[in-house]
């Protein structure tokens, strides 16, 4: 693993049009189609012809990156492909370029994607490339909530802070672990495509060492918090060969990544007003609202 204590990409894109301009480069530089922007966050994904191409600013040399992919794809997991085997690099930004996925109409088999999930548990860190990152999840920034906590503080009214604190002091030894295996770090809807392959799990920018739990949380609010299908987690929990509902750290985890989310969207809105609408719509939650609306993923 990577001597780095970040994970290998913990920062969003902020520069759009440059990150367009290096993928424009980097199409050229690979013989593709002009590219369009697809969506963007810590990454800023661009589909140009047959490809994708990938543009960030890793915490390490990108082409870790393909490496991983290859040894993920050597383990039996369904995960993107790389296109081209090295990297292009520009105005201080990282293009990498892989065979472009299409979607299928058909439900995400949840399912399946526990049993991948299982599958990266069981993997050795020594038979990962040396030098992709994987950090603890105690190191990633939205966690630190008490810094969070004092960075939104105008943004936040006392009974929805109230609450949130509460939660936080609920789980305040969340980062006891005992035991880690090797975590995917995000596993939710947006990081799966449903492929007439099957379930493809994307975006490794968050693979970490983290009790098992951790790729478990993201899915036992899903239905609850963000609009899911009753019944997600519980597929993929038996695809995976086992439920972390009433786990003490798994439900400690999938409430906090509630209050990061939350908090992380507050901050953005703080300077973004779209933003700031969906924050409020995640305070009315932590207010203990009943009539609370489910969160808008983004």
């Amino acid at each position: 693993m990577a001597p780095t204590s970040r994970a290998y990409v913990d920062q969003p894109v902020t520069d759009l049009q440059a990150a367009h301009q290096v993928a424009a480069k980097a199409a050229l530089e690979w013989d593709l189609e002009p590219p369009v922007l697809l969506r963007h966050g810590m990454n800023a994904i661009f589909l140009a012809g047959p490809a994708a191409i990938r543009v960030s600013t890793p915490n390490a040399d990108a082409t870790s990156s393909l490496r991983l992919a290859s040894v993920l794809l050597s383990a039996g997991l369904q995960v993107t492909r790389p296109a081209r085997d090295y990297v292009f690099e520009a105005d201080g930004m990282s293009a990498t370029c892989w065979d472009r996925v299409e979607r299928t109409d058909q439900p995400i088999d949840w399912r399946e994607v526990g049993v991948m999930v299982r599958r990266i548990h069981q993997i050795d860190p020594g038979d990962l490339p040396d030098d992709y990152p994987l950090p603890s999840p105690v190191v990633f920034p939205w966690w630190d909530f008490d810094a969070l906590l004092a960075a939104t503080a105008s943004g936040l009214d006392e009974q929805a802070r109230s609450g949130i604190i509460a939660a936080t002091g609920r789980h305040s030894g969340w980062s006891d672990f005992d035991h880690v295996v090797v975590c995917h770090g995000d596993v939710h809807p947006g990081n799966v495509i449903m492929s007439v392959e099957g379930p493809i799990l994307i975006d490794w920018d968050l693979m970490c060492l983290a009790p098992a739990g951790w790729d478990h949380a993201p899915m036992m609010t899903w239905a609850e918090r963000w609009g899911g299908l009753p019944g997600e987690y519980e597929n993929f929990a038996a695809g995976y060969g086992r439920s972390f509902r009433c786990d003490e750290s798994a439900e400690a985890f999938a409430e906090l990544r509630l209050v990061a989310a939350t908090l992380m969207r507050v901050k953005a809105g703080m300077t973004v007003d779209s933003a700031m609408s969906e924050a409020r719509r995640r305070l009315r939650y932590w207010r203990g609202d009943r009539d609370a609306p489910p969160w808008l993923a983004q």
